[in-house]
């Protein structure tokens, strides 16, 4: 029997796209019913199963920024349903229902949404990533309109893409291939065991995976290499940890020289002004005055040691104070502002460790200028006294 696919681009909040889908399926009677979605997101649409995140590993991992970001786009997305009255993914939960309906199998097709945001978080240079920090603190307290039009065609991963091109084309361009790949070569292994497929995609995906079809026919793709998340380079580690071994080797020098006053002088100016961006960083997410002042006193050592942030001190500390649960983190999805996202518990520890590092590593960077500038002069002059003596 003849191999059939049917590949139906949605809009993802579209009623139409949910009237069309039953349609085709109820007339083409597939044997099996393809979703762009994955295990997490099929859980959380059809059975309402929000996984739970321990604040705690979030901080530790390092993931609280691409938590953020997560949150934010699924919030814009879901005011864009609100407004036209249908719930992100209607068309998704339209075609597994009907799938069931005629006794169709249901095949979730694409990657991981942790595996997408790490990936996508990858292909970023650091100055692509101080971009896109601006841009979500732009968005969080400013806020920016949102073009209705064009998110009628996305999902929150095109959403996220679409946002951000302007900041890295080239990450974006890897994401929305590496995407339609994906799926692409789920849809042709499919059809090992299936003879008729119908696919559910988003609309900016329906081109792609055509390609990717047409591409993996005559060159297979090995799609667990599309699953892989390296541990890439980190450029801002390696500043971070250079300006810390230099300031190190000043203290060091300093020591040697045997002038203590310079010895303190230079300590001060380091704790002080690491200590005051950090907590202001704290401070303008609106942490519990313990939070600010862990920030403070943690960050001339936390700047030392590439091991740990002040980030991790703050929102520890905030953490313990607050006792986010997951029920604050269900409630996120429900907020209607920003404002009621900055008064979630869970959101404002992760905004308080993502402000925190930002204060501490402007004062990494600061802090290491003034000392090296000003206390390494003075350090060099009585080196060379001592040795000319």
């Amino acid at each position: 029997m003849e191999k059939k696919l049917i590949i139906v681009g949605t809009a993802h909040v579209s009623k139409k796209s949910v009237e069309e889908v039953e349609s085709i399926i109820e007339n083409e009677r597939p044997d099996a019913v393809a979703v762009e979605l994955c295990p997490r997101r099929y859980r959380a649409l059809v059975h309402g199963v929000k996984e739970e995140i321990p604040i705690a590993d979030v901080i530790r991992k390092g993931n609280v920024f691409l938590l953020l970001f997560q949150l934010v786009l699924s919030y814009f997305q879901r005011k864009v349903g609100e407004e036209y009255g249908v719930k992100p993914g209607a068309e998704m939960l339209a075609a597994i229902e009907k799938a069931g309906s005629i006794g169709a199998d249901v095949l979730l097709i694409d990657r991981d949404i942790g595996i997408t945001f790490n990936r996508f978080w990858q292909n970023l240079t650091l100055i692509e990533k101080i971009k896109l920090l601006w841009h979500l603190l732009k968005s969080m307290f400013v806020g920016e309109d949102i073009d209705v039009d064009e998110m009628l065609e996305e999902d929150v991963l095109d959403v996220m893409v679409r946002e951000f091109r302007n900041i890295s084309p080239s990450a974006a361009k890897v994401l929305i291939d590496e995407r339609d790949m994906y799926m692409a070569a789920n849809l042709l292994n499919a059809f090992s065991k299936y003879d008729k497929v119908v696919a559910v995609v988003g609309a900016g995906h329906k081109k792609g995976i055509e390609r990717a079809l047409q591409t993996l026919k005559e060159k297979p793709v090995n799609i667990r290499e599309l699953e892989e998340v390296k541990k890439g380079r980190n450029l801002l580690k390696y500043i971070s940890v250079s300006i810390a071994g230099l300031i190190m080797g000043t203290f060091v020098l300093i020591a040697l020289s045997l002038n203590t006053e310079v010895l303190v002088k230079a300590f001060i100016f380091w704790f002080l002004i690491n200590g005051i961006l950090a907590a202001a960083g704290a401070a303008l997410a609106r942490a519990h005055p313990l939070s600010i002042a862990a920030a403070f006193l943690s960050a001339w050592l936390t700047s030392l040691n590439p091991l740990i942030a002040a980030g991790w001190v703050s929102g520890a500390v905030e953490a313990w104070i607050r006792k986010p649960t997951t029920e604050d983190f269900s409630k996120l999805v429900e907020a209607e502002s920003f404002r009621d996202m900055m008064n979630n518990r869970f959101f404002r520890v992760l905004m308080v460790t993502a402000l925190t590092n930002v204060g501490s590593m402007i004062g990494t960077i600061y802090g290491g200028w003034y000392i090296l500038s000003t206390f390494g002069i003075d350090v060099a002059k009585v080196i060379g006294e001592r040795l000319w003596i």
